[in-house]
């Protein structure tokens, strides 16, 4: 059975919860409601976070929205409008991360491939991507992220000239936008899909693209199963978890490269295109 060890990991925790959990009946709606919302990531949480946890950090409403994203939201505000801010400890890798990104992207743009008119860059943030992969690239872009203050300082300062070149800037939470429909020939998401539960974005994607349009995911995973960071809601999932997301989303992996020359001391980088 796919995903037995935590499929097992789940039965034998759940005959200590049912206390905690109001009976037969809550655990049964909580069950539920996590199976809906992270599928194929949840079994694998179980083991580090108990159920009861489990449901306050993803699933319980905070100011109108999921705690989930109401936490990430809530991080970013303290992030700083700049390269360190987007890249944190790791700035001094910005420029091999954009270098593996440009090699990744040729492989699916240009002639018989897809068109390279307008691409989407979602989870901006600054534009540190935009700028250096996308729009040498794409005649036009689109740049979305859920941080007005990053989208602020990519169209005044760091994007300089370039920002001629951008159709529209989206001040939106991911999961809550739906792409306008065969619009884009690649939308971009690095480093914000580990803030989704998993592929409700994805399937809205799909419909966004163009003719031979392609879906780059560009993430963070995990070395086994699947790991949440309750401070920021990040969940990091094994690539495994990924591409299965993915199917489910109703796509087709084209391709999937690690991101090289980045250090064994932290978590694997991949880059998966998808159509």
């Amino acid at each position: 059975m796919e995903f037995g060890r935590t499929h097992q990991a789940f039965r034998e925790r759940w005959a200590g919860t049912d206390d905690d959990l109001c009976r037969y009946s809550m655990s049964l709606d909580l069950h539920n409601t996590l199976r809906q919302e992270f599928f194929a990531s949840y079994l694998f949480i179980l083991e580090q976070i108990p159920l009861v946890k489990l449901y306050a950090a993803t699933c319980a409403n905070v100011k109108g929205q999921k705690q989930f994203y109401y936490r990430a939201q809530n991080f970013y505000k303290d992030v700083p409008a700049s390269e360190e801010g987007m890249m944190g400890e790791f700035v001094e890798l910005s420029e091999l991360d954009l270098e593996g990104s440009r090699q990744f992207l040729k492989k699916f743009v240009g002639p018989g491939k897809a068109s390279t008119n307008r691409a989407l860059d979602c989870g901006c943030g600054i534009g540190r991507v935009s700028k250096g992969v996308l729009l040498p690239v794409f005649q036009t872009l689109e740049m979305l992220d859920m941080m007005e203050n990053f989208i602020l300082h990519a169209h005044k300062y760091y994007l300089g000239d370039l920002a001629d070149r951008v159709e529209t800037y989206y001040v939106y939470n991911l999961q809550d936008f739906t792409p306008p429909p065969q619009r884009y020939d690649v939308i971009w998401m690095q480093w914000v899909a580990y803030t989704l539960d998993e592929d409700a974005f994805l399937r809205r994607a799909r419909g966004g693209l163009g003719p031979s349009g392609v879906i780059v995911l560009k993430d963070n995973t995990a070395r086994q199963g699947c790991r949440l960071d309750t401070v920021d809601s990040s969940v990091l999932r094994h690539l495994d978890v990924l591409t299965s997301i993915i199917e489910r989303a109703g796509l087709t992996v084209l391709d999937v490269q690690k991101q090289d020359a980045f250090p064994e001391s932290i978590v694997p980088v991949w880059m998966i295109a998808m159509r």
